[in-house]
This record gives structure tokens, C-alpha cells and sequence, in this order.
């Protein structure tokens, strides 16, 4: 089982007055049938809350709770108003801080409780957890510190909302919220109090990440993925199904011939052509296989990264594999699609010691077949639901072929915003130091006020610092270049940080000296034109 889907309507006290002694209001209670997909876990288990997540089901709840809000945690009613919203996302901010740094993941221990003697001698045989609850430091909408109690029933607005619980490679139990606007069907007429699913994925299978250079959409993918299996490509003009799935292609093949002693007689080099896999088929098989022989019901996942997704012909790139983007609620494609004759001979082979559960013939309960038999024989592909497909794709780049609204439906997106606040980095030009995050906020403001869009912003990581310092080299050939070559081409060089000390345009080439070395005291003009200040003299420092 991958993932406990669990309504806490009957937990949760948001529709009802607390009652007095209700102390383990903050505890969670499962079925006693999901005991057994924490057990080895031990008594403590260690969970991992997403700081989105609970940002969103904080803003659910303010809409859907116009009126009132129950804190779990202290047992009091709060009327709604900003200042709740203000305060709940501050707590967030204060709690997800590592060594004073933001993180988008923080992790939780729980205290699972099972057949627990009670003062009374009695025997509480309830599955549930406690000890959720964590104390933190948060600064309110006034500015006052202030300490709140942080439990993820606070984030919970009762039968509007479910708690999503599965089990990651790490070992680590992943939690997330997910709301809807009508209420769910709790299931008490059912004499059922808990609902579960074969796999109402946590994190989405197929997704883009966009947004502006710079954004971290690479950095983030690689921290979100790290010690998970993963192959990557780069999708440019020149790619095809050939280079994305595989194709023939010229291998030497070396024919040893031996005397009856064993020893080698001869040796012939020749050229032969053989089926090569490539990134798709690579991480297919893969999945598969890990699918295939996971022992606790739970599979390893296994990514396919693609970089620079929209520089391909996705439609020209995919071919009929875009049919296998549609995937069903467990997480499956949707529609198997019969394999090339070269794909099935190179599946057959690498599925040879591979047994695919029979099960998956009941996913398939319409299919014309075997539908196990037929992916083991490579006779058709269909993408189980640990593969894993996510995209980057730069805004600001001009795609050379467009995206249609089909493909794009088949994904998940994920926009990553402009953040310039992310590590104290200095631009070293003409001997002083310049800070770059001041000089993203006044550049990023002079690109959306002549081009009036994100796309050509530059993200924090639009380059990278050596030593957390962006030296005058890279400063003028990447950063300045760009937004002569990129941003401000079409929109003329009228602003006052492209002219210099008489009010005349400084042409690119200006940036250099006749030996080709920097000319910092051009860049170092640029920036000033900007308005900023070398360290220590910069007001907003």
C-alpha cells in the first residue's frame, strides 16, 4: 500500500465546541488496517511536511472558513480575519528555518501508540499517533514575538480535507493536505471512518517547472530527486524519437577465435549495428524493473529529467510515447501502446528474468489480453506509477517549435517565482564589492518596466558566484551581454545604465579594452547607473 488517504472530519474539531478533557485532540487516528504500513518503522516515525503544502491549506482554510477557525492545539475558537492568515504563514516562516536559512521541507517524529495500558488498566486497542505537536517562535502581523504550538491538525478544515500519507525512498513518511470545495463523504453510513487508495500520487509524475533564467528550476529538481534514481537529457532543435527512445547504431563487435589450448588465435574487428536505448527506454526499463521487484508493495522511483524542454519538437520528440502521458488515478498510462518490432526484441531481452505481476491485469480490466505478459514480452508500453517524468523550461527562451495545449495538459506546472534574498553574494568589479541581490532588485525593475513581463528577469542563480563573488568577467560577458543581446535589443539603450558619463550610449564593446581584458570602470559606471552603491555606502544595505 503506498499511501494512506485519511478524512479527519471526526478528529478534527472545526465544526464542533471543543469538550473539556478533550486533551488528545491533536492526535491523529487511523484504522487499525494501516498499522501494518508503518510497522518496522519502529514506535517513532519520522515524517516530512512540505512548507507550500501547508501555505496553501492555510489559505483554504480562510476561504472556506469565512467565519472561524478551531486551533486544534490550544482549544480555543479564533474569529477569522487577515491578522490569522498573517500570523498561521509567519508560524510557517519561523518553522521551516534551518541554521537561520529558509527550507522548503522540514521533517517531524511521531509517536505511534498502539494497544496502550491505560491509568485505568484498561486497553486503548486504537491505532493513532501523538506527540505532534512542535513549539515555535514566530514574529506576528505587529512584529511582537510571539510562541504558537505547531500541529498539522491546525491546517486541517475538517471534512473539506484529507490527509495524504506515503512512504519515500528514504524511509521517510511524506505528508500533504489536499482540500476540496465540497465536502467529502466521510463514510459512516458505510461504517467506514477511513478510505484508502492504491496510489493518489504525492508528488506529481509529470511536471514542468518554468519560469525565468536563473529561477533554480535544475537546483530544485536536483535537491527534490536526490539519492533517487534518475537519468537526464537535454531536449535542443536537432532531437528526435530516435535520440529520446533509441535507435540502431554502429557498435564494434570483436569475433575471438581459440586454439585448443584456450589461448586466443585471432581476433576480427567489425562493425556491426545494434539497438541502442536512450533516455526514455533507459529509465523505462528501470522503473519497470524496480516496480517489479519491490518487496513491500512500495517501488522505487525512478526519474526521467528532461532540461530545456521546450528548445525540442515535443510532438516530433514523443511520437506515440504522448499517449502514454495519460496516466489513471493509480498512477498507470491510461492507454498501453503497441511497441516497434526493435523496442520489443530490445524490451524481451532486458524483461527476460523480469517477473511483472499479474496484478496489473486488474488495472487493465479492459484490456484485450495479458496485459503483464505483453509488457514483459515488450509488447506493448505502458508507464507504471513510479516513473517519474520532470521538465525544465525557460520562459524567456524563444521556443523554436510551440508546446501544444494537448501536451501541455498532461502535465503539472510548476512556476518558480523571481526570490533575489537567497545567499550573500557580491559583485567584485573596479575593486569594490557590490551586493548582487541589490543589483537584481534594480535590474529585474528596469527589465518589467520597458518589457512589461518576468520572462526576461534574472533569476538569483542567472550565474554563479565562485567564492560567493561574481567577478567583473562574468559580470560583463554573461550578465551585461545578456541584457544587451537578449532583453533590451528590441527595446533600444535609453536608460540611463546604458549611457555613460556625458549621456551618450555605451556600446557593448565598450566593456572591453583593445587587449580584450574587462573594462571595470565601464561596469562599475553600470552599476552606479542603477543606483547601486558599492557596500557600505549603499543605503539599503
Amino acid at each position: 500500500m503506498d499511501e494512506i488517504v485519511k478524512h479527519i472530519n471526526d478528529t478534527n474539531a472545526s465544526y464542533r465546541q471543543p469538550n473539556a478533557g478533550d486533551a488528545k485532540n491533536t492526535d491523529l487516528f487511523l484504522d487499525n488496517e494501516h498499522y501494518a504500513f508503518f510497522e518496522g518503522a519502529g514506535e517513532h516515525v519520522t515524517v516530512r511536511f512540505f512548507k507550500e503544502n501547508l501555505s496553501q491549506a492555510i489559505l483554504f482554510i480562510a476561504s472556506i472558513l469565512p467565519r472561524k477557525f478551531d486551533q486544534s492545539a490550544t482549544h480555543c475558537i479564533i474569529e477569522y480575519s487577515s491578522k490569522f492568515v498573517i500570523d498561521q504563514l509567519a508560524i510557517l516562516d519561523a518553522l521551516f528555518k534551518v541554521d537561520g536559512k529558509s527550507v522548503d521541507t522540514i521533517t517531524q517524529v511521531w509517536n505511534a501508540r498502539k494497544n496502550v495500558v491505560q491509568k485505568n488498566g484498561k486497553v486503548d486497542n486504537r491505532f493513532y499517533f501523538n506527540g505532534l505537536m512542535q513549539d515555535v517562535i514566530y514574529q506576528d502581523s505587529t512584529g511582537e514575538e510571539r510562541k504558537a504550538k505547531f500541529t498539522v491538525r491546525n491546517y486541517m478544515a475538517g471534512e473539506y480535507s484529507e490527509l495524504h500519507i506515503k512512504k519515500a525512498d528514504d524511509g521517510i513518511f511524506d505528508i500533504e493536505i489536499k482540500n476540496v470545495t465540497t465536502p467529502y463523504n466521510d463514510g459512516k453510513e458505510d461504517d467506514i471512518e477511513e478510505i484508502s487508495c492504491k496510489n493518489s500520487c504525492l508528488i506529481p509524475l509529470q511536471q514542468i517547472f518554468y519560469g525565468a533564467p536563473g529561477t533554480g528550476k535544475s537546483f530544485k529538481i536536483k535537491r527534490e530527486t536526490k539519492n533517487q534514481s534518475k537519468i537526464r537529457t537535454t531536449f535542443h532543435p536537432d532531437s528526435d524519437y530516435s535520440t529520446f527512445v533509441g535507435c540502431y547504431k554502429p557498435t564494434m563487435n570483436e569475433d575471438v577465435k581459440y586454439d585448443k589450448e584456450g589461448n586466443e588465435k585471432s581476433c576480427t574487428k567489425q562493425i556491426e549495428y545494434a539497438f541502442v536505448a536512450q533516455a526514455f527506454l533507459k529509465a523505462y526499463v528501470k522503473a519497470w524493473k524496480f516496480y517489479c521487484s519491490a518487496e513491500d508493495g512500495t517501488a522505487k522511483a525512478q526519474y526521467l529529467i528532461i532540461e530545456e524542454i521546450n528548445r525540442g519538437n515535443c510532438a516530433q520528440i514523443f511520437g506515440d510515447l504522448f499517449q502514454l502521458l495519460d496516466r489513471n488515478e493509480d498512477g498507470y498510462s491510461t492507454y498501453p501502446i503497441v511497441a516497434d518490432t526493435d523496442i520489443q526484441k530490445f524490451l524481451s531481452k532486458e524483461f527476460e528474468k523480469v517477473n511483472v505481476p499479474d496484478s496489473l491485469n486488474t488495472i487493465y480490466d479492459d484490456y484485450d489480453g495479458n496485459v503483464a505478459e505483453d509488457i514483459k514480452n515488450g509488447t506493448v508500453l505502458a508507464l507504471p506509477n513510479n516513473f517519474y517524468i520532470w521538465a525544465t523550461m525557460n520562459t524567456s527562451d524563444q521556443s523554436l517549435f510551440p508546446i501544444d495545449s494537448a501536451f501541455k495538459r498532461r502535465w503539472d506546472w510548476k512556476y518558480m517565482p523571481i526570490d533575489t534574498k537567497k545567499e550573500n553574494w557580491n559583485i567584485e568589479v573596479d575593486g569594490k564589492k557590490y551586493s548582487w541581490t541589490v543589483f537584481l532588485e534594480k535590474v529585474n525593475e528596469q527589465i518589467f518596466e520597458v518589457t512589461k513581463s518576468e520572462d526576461k528577469k534574472l533569476g538569483f542563480y542567472f550565474c554563479r558566484a565562485n567564492n560567493n563573488v561574481v567577478g567583473a568577467e562574468k559580470f560583463v560577458s554573461k550578465v551585461i551581454f545578456y541584457l544587451y543581446n537578449d532583453v533590451f535589443k528590441d527595446y533600444g539603450y535609453d536608460r540611463k545604465m546604458f549611457k555613460d558619463e556625458n549621456g551618450k550610449a555605451i556600446q557593448f564593446h565598450e566593456y572591453f579594452q583593445s587587449n580584450g581584458d574587462i573594462n571595470e570602470q565601464k561596469a562599475a559606471l553600470f552599476l552606479d547607473n542603477l543606483d547601486v552603491k558599492p557596500i557600505g555606502e549603499n543605503k539599503e544595505e
